[in-house]
């Protein structure tokens, strides 16, 4: 568009994406079950464990992201249709190379579930922000129509019920739609209402940081109580394994906060931020693709526990990033600015 988007802001989406993927390393490839089985403390169960924190804090600043910039715009078909289209490509195409290189086989129920764009909302990703964006205009009405107190009160309410009471270890049972929804809430408040504390960067420098230390400290620290405990090691993950959870909110906020407030253009920045979506439709595209990249190919299970590690989970992370945000470029510039520029 004719604004140029704040670099800070896609620099985040990068980063947090970059998480994603460490945090599928460590729960999508069998690593954790494998920890889970030894249960024991060890520097590789510590680092995995570290490696793989983030996962829903990543989900957090993501979606506070769509909702800071969607608050003060309209969805349109083309926006619609645009995330609609990138993720059925990704569906289809995916599932067709694998059943054509023999890997999968073809049947029609796996090929009517593949190109289903909708299926569980519950905590898959894709589903729910495909759903969540057709509540954006609606959502819209509400936060335009609500004053500044009204909106801080309502913010208060969802934080109280959803993140503060699920944090104490009572079973808030919510889907994503719902969660991205109490998201958009605080984002457009940020946008909205701007206070001279939300532009203070060294603040939120020093709240980011504290904030992550607080969540890795978290991991480590439940992880010696679940070991005396006789509980499994992932219990560790409690503060942070879910999007609503205490930590990987306020970590989620804070970072977004600092991000916001890095006030630079970079168009190298803002061109790789754009296909970070589609890394994640890339890697994380299916079961097959689980069993394919992460136990196949990369064999996380047997890297566990070896010198290598350390090594092998930051090249993967960034392999696939690169690799994936090469692919989502030429599918942006050969099929989806063609297709768009031919529609519209």
């Amino acid at each position: 568009g004719g604004v140029k988007r704040n670099s800070g802001i896609e620099l985040l989406r990068i980063l947090s994406m970059l998480v994603i993927i460490a945090h599928h390393y460590v729960v999508n490839s069998g690593v954790l079950g494998i920890i889970d089985q030894q249960n024991t403390v060890t520097s590789s169960s510590v680092f995995a464990m570290l490696f793989g924190w983030g996962g829903k804090t990543g989900i957090n600043c993501f979606v506070l992201i769509t909702g800071y910039f969607m608050c003060t715009s309209n969805i349109t078909m083309r926006k619609f249709l645009k995330l609609l289209g990138e993720i059925e490509f990704y569906r289809v195409v995916i599932y067709l190379l694998f059943v054509c290189s023999g890997y999968q086989p073809f049947d029609v129920a796996s090929f009517i579930k593949t190109i289903l764009p909708v299926k569980d909302i519950s905590t898959v990703f894709t589903s729910a922000y495909l759903v969540f964006f057709l509540f954006i205009p609606f959502l819209n009405i509400l936060i335009h129509g609500m004053n500044k107190k009204q909106h801080l009160k309502l913010m208060g309410l969802l934080v109280g019920v959803y993140s503060i009471w699920g944090s104490l270890g009572f079973n808030v049972s919510f889907n994503y739609v719902t969660w991205f929804s109490v998201l958009y809430v605080i984002a457009a408040y940020i946008r909205l209402y701007p206070l001279p504390c939300f532009e203070k960067k060294n603040l939120w420098a020093t709240l980011s940081v504290a904030s992550i230390i607080i969540s890795w400290a978290s991991v480590v620290a439940l992880m010696f109580v679940a070991q005396k405990m006789g509980r499994t090691l992932s219990w560790s993950y409690f503060f942070v394994n879910d999007c609503n959870k205490a930590l990987a909110l306020i970590t989620g906020l804070c970072t977004f906060m600092f991000f916001k407030n890095l006030h630079f253009y970079s168009k190298s920045i803002n061109a790789i931020s754009a296909a970070s979506f589609g890394v994640l439709l890339i890697h994380a595209n299916s079961d097959v693709m689980r069993q394919w990249l992460w136990k196949d190919v990369l064999n996380n299970v047997g890297i566990y526990g070896t010198d290598i590690m350390i090594i092998h989970a930051f090249l993967a992370v960034i392999g696939i990033y690169v690799i994936c945000t090469v692919i989502d470029m030429l599918r942006i510039k050969f099929i989806e600015r063609p297709l768009l520029a031919h529609f519209y």
